[in-house]
């Protein structure tokens, strides 16, 4: 008789259920998160298992890598698409536990991508490369916004980047924290220049994925960003099902032609979400298809739009160049 395993994962430990064919329960136990309990506890049974689920948390990497390393089957939850029976008055982590080796058993459980473990760190680098980057700007922004505000004068993001950049402001307690803010500013970018080294020195983009670099604004980071957070193209059956985990498709809920809702607009992937919306910016400033593209979604909706449509645009070009290995045709795409 086949057995079936269900993780309930937290921060500091996990609840482990064993399952059999008829659903009863074979194990039944909370451990701390270390791994060599977990292997004692689950080795008795190797030999029926037919397979572990683990559910997606931020800590997944431990648990799932060594247990992969011991040979087990593991499936990785997708936890946003599962969803339990509304009517359940009580659960609790057992329950949780229960319910992904049940969806197991029945065939039905949504996986995840278990990203190779060999390519996760250069990965996890470029993430964040991409946090550091973000707080960079929201320092140039809060120095721009303080000038801005006190002068009537908006200064130019060029300006602000200057190492001489002195900020116009005559106040002491106004000058001191646009200063520091501005140091922050210049130390975060020696700081973004090291996972930059980094990654390009250790790994190159993959001959299937040159092809990208043939897009108008997509250089070695915008590159390497799509190539490490879109792992293998292959696991895509279908462009929407690849533009749908870039989040470059609308989460909304039709009914008879009426709209009835929203989705989870946060499922998905917002690395990938990030990069073709970077990519659609510089599109539109290099490319001037992509440019009268935008300008006329622009003028009937808003600028924000536009721009996310041409980021569509390009994820769904991105998957059918990725697929063929063809190089990019704006004609095609935006003619």
């Amino acid at each position: 008789m086949s057995l079936y395993c269900g993780i309930d994962l937290h921060s500091n430990n996990h609840v482990v259920v064993v399952i059999d064919e008829e659903d009863r329960r074979i194990v039944e136990k909370r451990l701390p998160n270390e791994f060599t309990s977990t292997l004692k506890l689950l080795e008795p049974y190797r030999e029926q298992l037919a397979g572990v689920v683990v559910e997606s948390t931020f800590n997944w990497y431990w648990l799932v890598d060594g247990l992969m390393e011991a040979g087990f089957v593991v499936r990785l939850a997708n936890t946003a698409a599962i969803k339990q029976y509304e009517g359940l008055k009580h659960t609790e982590d057992h329950y949780d536990a229960f319910f992904l080796a049940h969806l197991l058993r029945l065939g039905i459980l949504p996986t995840g991508y278990i990203y190779p473990k060999e390519r996760r760190a250069v990965r996890d680098l470029m993430r964040r490369r991409l946090s550091l980057v973000r707080t960079a700007a929201r320092q140039l922004i809060s120095v721009q916004s303080q000038i801005w505000r006190s002068t009537g004068v908006r200064i130019s993001s060029n300006q602000l980047r200057r190492p001489d950049f002195v900020p116009p402001l005559k106040e002491p307690h106004a000058t001191l924290p646009a200063a520091s803010s501005l140091t922050i500013y210049h130390a975060l970018q020696r700081e973004i220049a090291r996972p930059e080294e980094a990654v390009l020195k250790e790994v190159r983009l993959r001959p299937e994925f040159e092809v990208l670099k043939t897009i108008k604004g997509v250089g070695p980071i915008l590159g390497l960003t799509i190539m490490l957070e879109t792992g293998d193209i292959h696991r895509f059956a279908q462009v929407g099902n690849y533009s749908s985990y870039c989040r470059c498709v609308k989460a909304e809920r039709l009914s008879n032609g009426k709209r009835k809702g929203e989705g989870n607009r946060k499922a998905g992937n917002k690395y990938l979400s990030w990069a073709f919306s970077e990519a659609a910016h510089f599109c539109v400033r290099f490319e001037p298809l992509a440019k009268r593209f935008y300008e006329r979604k622009k003028a009937k909706t808003n600028g924000i739009v536009a721009i996310r449509a041409t980021a569509h645009k390009l994820a769904r070009a991105a998957y059918y160049m990725l697929k063929d290995q063809e190089a990019f045709d704006a004609k095609r795409l935006f003619g």
